[in-house]
């Protein structure tokens, strides 16, 4: 949305916690509060694979494209956060 009185634009990013469980039997996504959801990949935890598979099940289920998917923290960490 654009700020009239003012030259830039307001961006509004939602942010997600995330407790990620890699190397399942199948994908699969679980909200557990308004801002937390347990989410399953079958995709291991090597080389970003796993991040990059739950980035793909967050588009999926928020019907948005995966590139405006982005983890901020929990890299290495089954607790993450995605914002979008």
């Amino acid at each position: 949305c654009r700020d009239a009185t003012k030259n830039y634009f307001v961006i509004n990013l939602v942010k997600i916690f995330i407790i990620a469980k890699p190397k399942a039997r199948e994908n699969s996504i679980e909200q557990i509060s308004q801002t937390e959801f347990k989410i399953s990949t079958t995709a291991p935890p090597t080389k970003g694979l796993a991040n990059k598979a739950i980035a793909k099940i967050i588009a999926k289920h928020f019907g948005i494209a995966p590139s405006s998917v982005r983890l901020v923290i929990g890299d290495s960490s089954q607790r993450k956060i995605f914002e979008f």
